[in-house]
């Protein structure tokens, strides 16, 4: 029976070319949209390099100081001082990273200026982030204690700075007028992991301004790891704690907000500004009322188009009627037909959707960045599929099932 109506679906489809454009036309772009969308939250959200630890790893990325007197707001990101004195001591991670934002340095190289990224970090942070070194190791502790000016670079910078050196290990590399000895390369990372990336990553010690500085705000975060994801909650909990007995030590300003978020908190915070309540059930009903009215507009042409269809077949409908098919049968038959359709704009989807990411991660539009269709977008692609094949051949079918033989045979 399915064959049958394999055969009569393709048949129908070939009939009248220009609505069968439309209708794949309409399912393979808005499926295409989704699937290279979701392949890039996906690459956002899930452990990637340098970040495999993400699952077990909460992240502090600014402090607020606010003023419910005077609705006052002053944000910034965390100091060392805060860091230091403060988060440093929980007990319940399995180790605690620091990290300075990047900033922008120079460097003139054959007269021609080279523009890099340099980052501050501590010892730790090198034992959470799993960096893949080309070349050399990080700096140690007893480096970072010593002040040696010494450094890792990417492997763009590399390239950039040394041209096709093979070894650059012992060499020294200039930011803003300071030399520093290279000890280690390692592999680039995308410019969108913000907590990790840099093109030369230097010890906090050597740092130009006074990290010693005592206040909340500065230019640096942290990332907390605990021992297993069962121990992220209470971690939370213990550093939620410690927050809530810190003094804000200025008569202005009454409350302090320092967050430690997972990844997707910290997404869902920077959207939506939310210093209380990270807002993670408002970002999923904001993003699924998107796409519920990203694919209303597609569904509601299949359904035009549908019924268009099923009008035209009114005397194969009577026909039918007339030696006995059940309406049942019926809408069994043009809701099957809605399907194969739409798996065919699916499976032309799925081909544009590979042909964009391949086309994307040539561009490098976001150097480094490289997207991929997973076993989880391939499920959400097939889904939205099936969805779509449903919802538009539903009601089409119902109305053709009410069709009064007698009429739909007159129709002709």
């Amino acid at each position: 029976m399915l064959k049958n109506y394999f055969k009569i679906a393709i048949a129908v489809l070939k009939r009248r070319k220009f609505f069968t454009f439309i209708s794949l036309f309409g399912i393979s772009f808005t499926l295409t949209i989704l699937m290279v969308t979701t392949a890039f939250f996906d690459k956002m959200l899930s452990p990637s390099y340098p970040d495999y630890k993400r699952n077990r790893s909460l992240y502090i990325t600014g402090v607020a100081l606010v003023s419910s007197k005077n609705g006052w707001y002053n944000g910034s990101s965390a100091s060392f001082y805060f860091l230091d004195h403060y988060v440093l001591k929980l007990k319940t991670p399995e180790k605690i990273g620091i990290f300075s934002f990047s900033a922008k340095a120079n460097a003139y190289v054959n007269n021609k200026k080279v523009v890099m990224e340099y980052k501050y970090t501590d010892a730790n942070y090198w034992e959470i982030a799993e960096y893949q070194f080309l070349e050399g190791k990080p700096y140690t502790k007893q480096q970072i204690d010593n002040g040696e000016r010494v450094g890792v670079i990417s492997e763009s910078n590399k390239r950039n700075y040394f041209g096709d050196a093979k070894s650059v290990v012992g060499k020294y590399i200039e930011a803003d007028n300071v030399s520093y000895r290279i000890i280690g390369v390692v592999k680039d990372l995308p410019r969108s992991m913000r907590n990790f990336y840099g093109d030369l990553y230097l010890p906090y010690t050597v740092s130009k301004g006074n990290y010693k500085d005592v206040g909340f705000q500065g230019g640096f975060g942290a990332v907390l790891l605990a021992k297993s994801e069962a121990d992220v909650p209470k971690m939370r909990t213990e550093y939620q704690q410690m927050l809530s007995k810190i003094p804000t030590n200025d008569k202005e300003y009454d409350k302090l907000y320092a967050h430690a978020d997972t990844m997707l908190e910290s997404m869902s915070r920077k959207l939506f500004g939310n210093d209380e309540n990270v807002g993670i059930s408002r970002m999923i009903a904001i993003v699924s009322l998107f796409i519920l009215l990203f694919l209303l507009l597609p569904t509601i042409n299949l359904v035009n188009i549908n019924i268009t269809r099923i009008m035209e077949r009114s005397s194969e409908i009577g026909v039918r009627k007339a030696f006995g098919a059940s309406s049942k049968t019926l809408v069994y038959q043009f809701i099957v037909e809605n399907v194969i359709l739409t798996l065919l704009g699916g499976v032309i989807g799925v081909f544009l959707s590979i042909v964009c990411i391949f086309l994307f991660n040539q561009s490098d539009i976001l150097p480094n960045l490289n997207l991929s269709l997973n076993f989880t977008v391939l499920v959400f692609g097939f889904l939205i599929c099936l969805f779509f094949g449903l919802l538009s051949g539903v009601y089409p079918a119902w109305r053709m099932s009410r069709l009064n033989v007698v009429n739909a045979l007159k129709a002709q």
